[in-house]
Formats: structure tokens, C-alpha cells, sequence
């Protein structure tokens, strides 16, 4: 694939604070063209300096980034991606309309695309209430809003459910996936697995500023794998890395994680029996992000992370 399929690329992206901390560590990311990519990690991996660094709001250590075909902070490149890092601030007495209406002129941006984008988020009907009255849902929706505004052909979303209820986050989700399935690339972090696993076409895995693993959602999960319920668990687990090889098999919640073909088992439950187990569950699962997380880094999943 050419560079110029990407809409975001990074080699060796670094940032060094101070002469210790070290923010991102060496990253290679690649977001393709019109997919919704989501780079996931916990709070503090990295996540935001990485996203402000690709925005030019951050200066780079060493490495290079790619957005849009040019040089992060670009005026070509900025006129064309849309962004909200961190949680949006706007004037709370000024009602949602003003408030892109002023954003607007700031950015040397026509008013005329104000309703249009208003509408994308579901946001025209309250377009003329004050700020201040909108609940968390409803601010985070301006803020995708105000992003909106040029029409951007790459829209950076960072942590855009924080502080949503369930009802929020869902709302939120429905709209990223909808602004994705256009010609809008759109590149979001988050730390929440199970929303990253239910919008997004690829996804980045960073921990402790560094990219561990990048991939189609499928691809990184893996087909199926089996579960066993099983006492006493040390002599199920022996005996399964035994059968199956100790890479291909993981404890998890008090069951055994089985990398393995769910139609062998019959096979396993035979032999977890023959040597003096008792199996009260066994049945095939599909691994999740969070399985994902676990295996490549040994810590608990993002969305457990503080």
C-alpha cells in the first residue's frame, strides 16, 4: 500500500519530556484512508501526546509524522483534519449556535456549514439553548460539532465518551460509525475496549507510549477459543499445557483460556477427566479486545485502567 493511501503515518515517533519521561516511545502508526481506526490504550500510555503531536500542538522529539501528506501543524494539512483533544471548552452563557458561529470565524470558516453540522450530531433542535443548560452528552456532541466544521477528511476524536452515560456513549458510538462510513477517515483513542471492538475497522494498541500490536479487530482477536471451568485448577492447567503447549494457555477469572479449536473439545474434556479433573463447564468463546490486551501485556485491560 502506497503512502499516499494513509492518512496518517508515524515512523519512530518519539517524545522525551525532560531528559526521563519518555510519552511515546518510537511509534509506527498507520491509518488508512476513509476506515475508523482506533487507538486504544490506557489513560497515561500515550494516547493524547501522540494526537497532539500529529495536530503540530506538541513538538516532536525525534521520528517523523505524516497527516494528510504533509508535516504535522501544516496549513494544508490543519484546513483539512477536524479535531477535539481533550474535553471541549466553550463559552457557557452563548448557546451552541454562537459558539460555533464564533469558531467559525476564528478559523476563517463560512457560518453556512453551522446547521449542517449541528444536524450531524443531533444537535439542531438545541441549537439555540445556552451551553451552559446541555448535559455531558450534549457538550461532547458540540465538540464533534465544532470539529465538523470544515468538512474535514480527517476527524481526530480523543476519549470522545468520557464522562457519558451508558445512553451517552451509545449515542456517541452511533455517530462516530456513521461519520465513518462515508469518506471521512476518522482516527479515535479511547480506553474503553469494548467501544473501540464495536466501531472501529483497525485498531493500535499502545502501552506505555509504545505501539504493541496494530490489525483489523478480527484479526486481533483471533478465531474462537475454549473455556474450562475446571477444579482443581492448577492440575487442569498442567495438564492442558501439556496437551496444548504452555504459550496456548492462559488463566483468566478462575477458568482456563484455551487457544484452541472449539471442535477439539470433546477431546480435551476427555483427557482433563483421564487425569483426575473435574469439569463442570467447558464451551467455546470468542476472544475479546480486553483477551487481546491481556496476552500482549500481562496488565489488566484499558478499560479497567485509572
Amino acid at each position: 500500500m502506497s503512502a499516499s493511501e494513509y492518512a496518517v503515518e508515524t515512523t519512530d515517533l518519539t517524545k522525551v519530556y525532560g531528559k526521563r519521561i519518555r510519552a511515546v516511545d518510537r511509534l509506527n502508526l498507520s491509518v488508512r484512508k476513509g476506515e475508523v481506526y482506533g487507538f486504544l490504550g490506557p489513560n497515561g500510555a500515550g494516547k493524547t501526546t501522540t494526537l497532539q503531536m500529529l495536530l503540530g500542538l506538541v513538538h516532536v522529539t525525534s521520528g517523523r509524522a505524516v497527516v494528510l501528506g504533509r508535516a504535522p501543524g501544516d496549513p494544508d494539512s490543519l484546513a483539512r483534519v477536524g479535531a477535539m483533544v481533550e474535553e471541549p471548552a466553550f463559552y457557557p452563557y452563548l448557546t451552541g449556535r454562537d459558539n460555533l458561529r464564533v469558531m467559525a470565524r476564528f478559523a476563517g470558516l463560512s457560518e453556512e456549514g453551522i446547521d449542517a453540522a449541528l444536524d450531524a450530531v443531533d444537535l439542531l433542535g438545541r441549537g439555540g439553548s445556552r451551553f451552559k443548560t446541555y448535559s455531558q452528552g450534549m457538550r461532547q456532541r458540540l465538540g464533534v460539532a465544532a470539529a465538523l466544521l470544515k468538512n474535514p477528511e480527517l476527524l481526530i476524536l480523543d476519549e470522545p465518551t468520557n464522562g457519558l452515560d451508558p445512553a451517552g456513549m451509545a449515542d456517541m458510538r452511533t455517530l462516530i460509525r456513521r461519520l465513518g462510513s462515508g469518506d471521512q477517515t476518522v482516527l479515535l483513542s479511547s480506553h474503553m475496549l469494548g467501544e473501540v471492538q464495536q466501531i472501529c475497522d483497525r485498531v493500535g494498541v499502545i502501552s506505555r507510549g509504545a505501539l504493541i500490536a496494530e490489525g483489523a479487530v478480527d484479526e486481533l482477536r483471533g478465531g474462537a477459543s475454549v473455556l474450562v471451568r475446571a477444579a482443581p485448577l492448577a492440575a487442569a492447567r498442567e495438564r492442558a499445557e501439556r496437551l496444548l503447549g504452555t504459550g496456548r494457555v492462559q488463566v483468566l477469572d478462575g477458568t482456563l483460556r484455551l487457544r484452541s479449536d472449539p471442535a477439539d473439545a470433546p477431546r480435551i474434556n476427555r483427557e482433563l477427566v483421564l487425569a483426575g479433573v473435574e469439569v463442570s463447564e467447558i464451551r467455546p468463546v470468542e476472544r475479546t479486545l480486553e483477551d487481546v490486551f491481556l496476552e500482549l501485556t500481562g496488565e489488566e485491560g484499558p478499560s479497567h485502567a485509572r
